[in-house]
C-alpha cells in the first residue's frame, strides 16, 4: 500500500472518496480509512494499492508518499 493525499469536499467519507477516485475496496486500506490532514484545504490521506495510486489524478491532491512501518528502536526492555 502507498500513502496518497487527495482533495475532497468537507466531511468526506471513505465511501465517497472511493467513488470519486474510482477505487474498489480491494485497492484501499479500509482499516487505515480516510484521514483528514488539512481541513482548510480539504486534504485527506488514504492508503491505496500501488497500481491504484498511479491512476489517481495528481490534480486531485498530492502525490504518493513514503509510508514506512513504525517500529521500536533497539532491543525490547
Amino acid at each position: 500500500m502507498i500513502l496518497v493525499t487527495v482533495r475532497l469536499p468537507p466531511q468526506a467519507t471513505l465511501a465517497q472518496a472511493m467513488r470519486r477516485l474510482g477505487l474498489t475496496e480491494e485497492e484501499v486500506d479500509t482499516g487505515y480509512g480516510l484521514v483528514l490532514i488539512d481541513p482548510g484545504q480539504g486534504l485527506y490521506g488514504l492508503r491505496v494499492a500501488e497500481e491504484a495510486a498511479g491512476r489517481i489524478d495528481p490534480a486531485a491532491g498530492g502525490g504518493p508518499y513514503a509510508d514506512p512501518r513504525i517500529e521500536p528502536y533497539g532491543p525490547p526492555d
